[in-house]
C-alpha cells in the first residue's frame, strides 16, 4: 500500500465511523420517547378571543391582569368564574418580554387543562403559531 491510499482509507474510516456515531445517537434519541411536555398541536380551531390570558412570569408561576400566581390560584381563579356562572372554556398562556415559556409553565397549564375540563392554548414566543395543549388522562 501506497502512503496516499493509506490517508485515503484513514480519512474514509473516520467519516464512515462519525456517520455510524452519529446514526446511533439519533435512534438512542429516538428510542427514548418518555417526554414530559404534553401534546402540542397546531390548533385548527382557535377562538377569536380566550376567556382567560395568563402570562408566563418567573418560577414557572404565571400573570393574570398584573398579579403574579401560582398554578394553584389560577386553578382557584377559574373555579371561581365557574362559580359565578362564567366558566372560562379557553386559556391562553404567553410570553411577553424576556420571561420564557417553560417546560414547568406548560405542564402546570396542561394539568390546568385536565383537571378543568378546559381548553388551553400557548403561543411559546410572540409570532408563532399558537398551539393547543392537549393532555390524556391514565386513569379509567
Amino acid at each position: 500500500m501506497t502512503q496516499d491510499s493509506l490517508m485515503h482509507y484513514r480519512a474514509l474510516n473516520r467519516i464512515l465511523r462519525g456517520s455510524m456515531l452519529a446514526l446511533l445517537s439519533a435512534l438512542a434519541l429516538a428510542a427514548c420517547g418518555g417526554r414530559s411536555r404534553p401534546d402540542a398541536v397546531a390548533a385548527p380551531n382557535i377562538p377569536a378571543s380566550f376567556d382567560v390570558t395568563l402570562i408566563a412570569d418567573k418560577d414557572g408561576q404565571y400573570d393574570l391582569d398584573g398579579a403574579t400566581l401560582p398554578e394553584e390560584d389560577v386553578k382557584g381563579h377559574l373555579r371561581y368564574l365557574r362559580d359565578q356562572n362564567k366558566p372560562a372554556q379557553s386559556v391562553f398562556l404567553k410570553r411577553v418580554g424576556k420571561q420564557k415559556v417553560t417546560e414547568r409553565h406548560i405542564q402546570g397549564l396542561a394539568r390546568i387543562g385536565l383537571e378543568l375540563k378546559v381548553r388551553t392554548y400557548l403561543q411559546e414566543k410572540e409570532g408563532m403559531e399558537i398551539t393547543e395543549v392537549r393532555t390524556e388522562s391514565t386513569t379509567k
